[in-house]
C-alpha cells in the first residue's frame, strides 16, 4: 500500500508564497513522474506542474515563472514553491505519482489534497 500525504497549504494575501510538499511513503519500488494539479468546485482538475524522473519539468502557463516544482528522491517528497500568488490560484491542490510498487507493477496515486486560499 502506498499513501501520498500533502501538507503546506493555506491562507495567503496576494503577492505571498507558500511551499507545498507531498511525501510518498509505503510500499515504494522505484517513483516515475510526480505532479501537482488544482481543482476549483464545478471545474475539472487541472495539471499545475510536473517532474520526472530525471527532474525535467513542465508548467501551466498561468504559474510559469511564479511557481517552481522539485523533488527529493532521497525522501520520496515532491514540492511546490508558490511565488507571486494571485486570488485565481485558489484551490484544492493535488499530488499526485507514478509509483512501482515492484519492477512490474505501477499505478497512478493521488494525495488527499490541501487547500490554498489567496485573499486579494
Amino acid at each position: 500500500q502506498v499513501q501520498l500525504v500533502e501538507s503546506g497549504g493555506g491562507l495567503v494575501q496576494a503577492g505571498g508564497s507558500l511551499r507545498l510538499s507531498c511525501s510518498a511513503s509505503g510500499s515504494i519500488f522505484r517513483i516515475n513522474a510526480m505532479g501537482w494539479y488544482r481543482q476549483v468546485p464545478g471545474k475539472q482538475r487541472e495539471l499545475v506542474a510536473a517532474i520526472s524522473s530525471d527532474s525535467s519539468t513542465n508548467y501551466a502557463y498561468s504559474v510559469t515563472g511564479r511557481f517552481t516544482i522539485s523533488r527529493d528522491n532521497a525522501k520520496n517528497t515532491v514540492y511546490l514553491q508558490m511565488n507571486v500568488l494571485e486570488p485565481e490560484d485558489t484551490a484544492a491542490y493535488f499530488c499526485n505519482a507514478r509509483i512501482l510498487s515492484t519492477l512490474y507493477t505501477s499505478r497512478n496515486y493521488w494525495g488527499q489534497g490541501t487547500q490554498v486560499t489567496v485573499s486579494s
